[in-house]
């Protein structure tokens, strides 16, 4: 239920400043509106789909699942081992989840660490078939008390003859040098065993669930005579999982593996390369280019380069008049997106996601070529005051014009955008299926297609 939506019109408006006011302060002079540790934090909706380690998508919890065959022991107080029963309701999950509730006894005295061990040896033996792994997943309480989860899990290990690992859903360090996501990669893959490496095996390290089979990565790289190429998700057993290990090389798509991939070339001696996820054509070219050149080979991307422009230069032939509102909640990076459209020719009305260094040339970029397109921090406690359903600025100085979402179609990207506009048409771009280079930028461009003549129909039937 969205009470907020019928509220009464304050007069007050979210901050927000413009992609062009971004790219003149630079990354070093952002304002506080994006940085949280300087504000309270408004969990919006639209955020805690994102910002809750017990949320859907891939949080802590169900990313600490991902080998196969393993089960994980929530120690935590009742409160936060509640929300993980939303997680159980997931197929597959049903019987992953074991609890040990932490009273405040245990808080004073600590000696819910003893009974980790003993714990972990009891969920084993009680187990129909045998975990291939415990991860033992803790809360910010251990970490306020400082709590050494290795030593704990090395007892656990010993007790119950499998291997256990740590999980730290410790929202405290969501923005430090070592965040829960980040961690979490690390401690799964540090059950890779040595192997005798293989030429034409190579691993994707980055995310929880499979890059979408028909990118063109795969053919790529199979064209060069790569015969096995490894994800964690999709590995059927543990032992599949060990044969990761062998890799020759492994590919990072997402830069919260790269803490991983570095403990793995230093270790296993497996050295790696790290890619981003684009959707501008160009960019993409120019990154398998980058890769072919790294890797000493040959190939040509221009068919699957031809097919994204294509489809693009369709859509805007077809609808010239979107408009677009790009959200966080998006298997994409909300700026380079943004740029994307933009170079197509397309309108961004608006973009919700705190900058970060990385973005500094996207910020760039934009400005150049939209630079009144507004950016809004999901997190900010002024958002509170944001128009739902069409984000009008009638009393804002700095937005005399008639806004574009009135003048045309607006079309939100991701989850978040549609939560601030929900009359307009959604894609929401965040399965768990991870899109990647030409292919993801043609079926989002389909998925948009499909959204909007989809709305048309709606709009006839009316």
């Amino acid at each position: 239920m969205r009470a907020d939506s019928k509220r009464v019109n304050t007069g007050m408006l979210p901050e927000s400043h413009t992609v062009a006011d971004l790219a003149e302060l630079g990354p070093e002079r952002l304002p506080d509106i994006y940085r949280t540790e300087r504000h309270l934090i408004y969990n919006s909706p639209a955020a805690l789909a994102f910002n809750s380690p017990g949320a859907e998508g891939f949080g802590v919890k169900r990313a600490g699942l991902a080998i196969p065959g393993s089960v994980m022991l929530i120690v935590s107080p009742g409160c936060c081992g509640r929300n993980t029963s939303e997680i159980t309701a997931i197929r597959g999950y049903e019987d992953r989840f074991f609890y040990l509730e932490i009273s405040e006894t245990d808080l004073v005295t600590a000696r819910h660490l003893k009974k980790i061990p003993e714990a972990v040896r009891e969920i084993v033996d009680s187990c129909v078939e045998r975990p291939s792994l415990v991860m033992v997943c803790i809360t910010c309480v251990d970490a306020l008390l400082g709590t050494d989860m290795e030593r704990v899990c090395r007892a656990a290990e010993t007790a119950a003859g499998i291997p256990v690992r740590p999980c730290y859903m410790y929202a405290l360090t969501r923005e430090g040098r070592k965040p829960p996501m980040v961690q979490i990669r690390q401690s799964l893959y540090s059950l890779l065993p040595q192997q005798k490496k293989r030429g034409a095996s190579v691993n994707l390290l980055g995310y929880f669930a499979p890059v979408d089979a028909e990118s063109e990565l795969f053919s790529l790289l199979q064209d060069i005579g790569v015969k096995h190429i490894r994800e964690i998700s999709t590995c059927p057993d543990i032992l599949e999982f060990c044969r990761m290990g062998e890799a020759n090389f492994n590919l990072v798509l997402n830069s919260e593996a790269r803490a991983a991939a570095d403990d793995l070339a230093d270790r296993l001696s497996i050295p790696y390369i790290e890619l981003s996820r684009f959707y501008g054509p160009d960019r993409i070219e120019k990154q398998y280019e980058a890769l072919a050149g790294a890797l000493g080979v040959k190939w040509d991307s221009s068919k699957g380069k031809s097919a994204a422009e294509d489809g693009l230069a369709a859509l805007k032939k077809a609808y010239p008049d979107l408009v677009f509102s790009i959200g966080e909640t998006i298997n994409a990076n909300s700026f380079e997106l943004a740029l994307t459209f933009c170079e197509a020719g397309f309108d961004i009305l608006e973009i919700f996601r705190n900058p970060a260094r990385e973005d500094e040339y996207y910020l760039k970029a934009l400005a150049g070529l939209s630079p009144e397109t507004r950016v809004y921090s999901n997190m900010e406690p002024t958002m509170i005051y944001y128009d739902f359903g069409t984000g009008k600025q009638e009393e804002s100085a700095s937005c005399e014009a008639e806004p574009i979402c009135r003048k045309k179609r607006l079309v939100t990207l991701g989850k978040d955008a549609a939560w601030y506009h929900p009359d307009d048409i959604h894609v929401y771009w965040n399965s768990d299926e991870q899109p990647f280079g030409y292919m993801g930028l043609k079926k989002l461009v389909e998925a948009i297609a499909l959204a909007v003549r989809g709305e048309e129909r709606h709009e006839r039937a009316s």
